[in-house]
């Protein structure tokens, strides 16, 4: 049986703070402000694959509470999440990303977004795709208050 996901994140800027979107440290002025490296495509991405899983969403497993995740890498979030849905007998078969940002321009990094989520999931980078847009300017993204990503996935059983 085929299972989809839909997960959506977003994050305030914050000065002092790394960039990392997709497990990647972007060079850039400001972070994203959270618990863990905030990396909003990532959290998007666990959302996703959680609920075609059934298996709640990203908070319930790692909750900004304990302290194991404080500053931690998503992408070590997101192999977390690979074994959750292994244990209930799926596996990723596709995710399909957007991240929603005025700037930095994400294009140059994306490759490696690929790469890094696919080694986190367990899956070959063809298996991933990552985008990016603007918000034209409109709402928080663009006033510059934020980033949003937006992710679907497919789940399969795993093999036996």
């Amino acid at each position: 049986m085929i299972r989809v996901g839909i997960g959506y994140d977003s994050h305030r800027w914050q000065e002092g703070r790394r960039l990392v979107l997709g497990g990647v440290e972007i060079p850039f002025a400001k972070g994203l402000l959270g618990h863990s490296d905030a990396d909003a495509l990532c959290h998007a991405i666990a959302d996703a694959v959680l609920g075609a899983a059934g298996a709640g969403d990203i908070g319930t497993h790692f909750p900004d509470t304990d302290g194991t995740w404080k500053d931690a890498s998503s992408l070590k979030i997101l192999a977390g999440v690979r074994e959750i849905i292994l244990a209930r007998g799926y596996r990723v078969r596709q995710v399909d990303a957007t991240v929603v940002i005025e700037r930095p321009r994400l294009g140059d990094y994306v490759p490696l977004m690929r790469e890094n989520l696919a080694q986190a999931l367990g899956v070959s980078p063809s298996e991933v795709s990552v985008k990016a847009k603007t918000n034209e300017g409109m709402g928080f993204i663009g006033r510059g208050e934020g980033v949003a990503a937006v992710a679907v996935v497919i789940l399969v059983p795993s093999p036996s």
